[in-house]
């Protein structure tokens, strides 16, 4: 059952994510016909037939041809037949140049930030090569995901399941509530049961999370706290850092590479041991 509602997730995810690329990039060679002009405050990124792109808003449409205006003021009159792509952007301006929103910000490098993915919206990820994830938007405040290593040991076939609830959506406030259960690791059952508040806006926003961990009959409390800043449009720092009972957790800091919709995470690891061990962590996420 498990090992099934693992599959549908991967399955819808990718549907949903072709479905998502086939919205926003008409096929090559074919010319947008239904162009509307944006409502205020809207940046848009323009495709040529050549493959450049361009970022800015529809001044005018006529049957032949647009008028865009870039982000520096420029007016460029485009032929309808060369135009290829045209979408609406999350981001901002800063200082004459567009930033892209961080399409994967529902997420620090473990823990999940209070921000939710919107209703068909999906990523496919993997943590050091080996432990692949996805997660889909159900709703727009409800989403399901889970992952599995690729490699196992012996008979045991570990899964871990994601479902993540919003129930506060504010520009620069949200809350979600969710769970992290892990199953099939030949002995009991896991998780944790969370409840994550992520304040601040698109580039620098900090995340507390409080945990309620349990395996069998063992429960403990886990409290996160989590950051994020933007540097630039491809550069992101993040830190993560969890604590329990008796002070175990650990620290965590790096940097996220920020592409159209792929996305690198890079950063080191201190668990808080009597030894001092730094651990490297990699993900991606498309």
């Amino acid at each position: 059952m498990a090992r099934a509602i693992l599959l549908a997730a991967f399955i819808l995810a990718l549907v949903s994510s072709r479905a998502i690329a086939s919205d926003d990039a008409p096929p090559q060679g074919r010319s947008i016909v239904d162009i509307r002009m944006p409502p205020p405050g809207i940046v848009q990124q323009m495709t040529l037939s050549d493959g450049s792109r361009v970022y800015g808003r529809i001044e005018s449409v006529s049957a032949d041809e647009i008028v865009f205006r870039t982000l520096t003021g420029i007016l460029m009159t485009v032929p309808r037949s060369s135009l290829m792509d045209l979408q609406e952007m999350r981001g901002r301006v800063v200082k004459g140049e567009f930033l892209p929103a961080d399409s994967h910000d529902t997420r620090l490098f473990f823990a999940p930030t209070a921000r939710s993915l919107k209703a068909g919206q999906g990523y496919l990820g993997t943590y050091e090569v080996f432990f692949p994830f996805v997660q889909v938007g159900v709703t727009d405040r409800l989403s399901l995901g889970g992952g599995t290593p690729l490699i196992f040991v012996g008979d045991f076939h570990p899964l871990w399941i994601t479902p993540k609830f919003q129930i506060i959506s504010r520009e620069r406030t949200q809350a979600a509530v969710g769970v992290i259960h892990i199953t099939g690791t030949g002995g009991h059952d896991a998780g944790i049961a969370y409840g994550v508040t992520t304040l601040g806006g698109v580039d620098q926003a900090g995340s507390v999370g409080v945990g309620y961990a349990y395996s069998g009959h063992d429960r403990a409390a886990i409290i996160m706290v989590g950051g994020e800043a933007r540097a630039s449009r491809h550069v992101k720092w993040m830190t993560e850092n969890w604590i329990s009972r008796g002070g175990n957790g650990f620290v965590s800091g790096g940097v996220r590479f920020l592409g159209d919709r792929l996305s690198a995470d890079l950063g080191l690891i201190v668990p808080l041991t009597d030894e001092t061990v730094v651990v490297p962590m990699v993900s991606f996420a498309w």
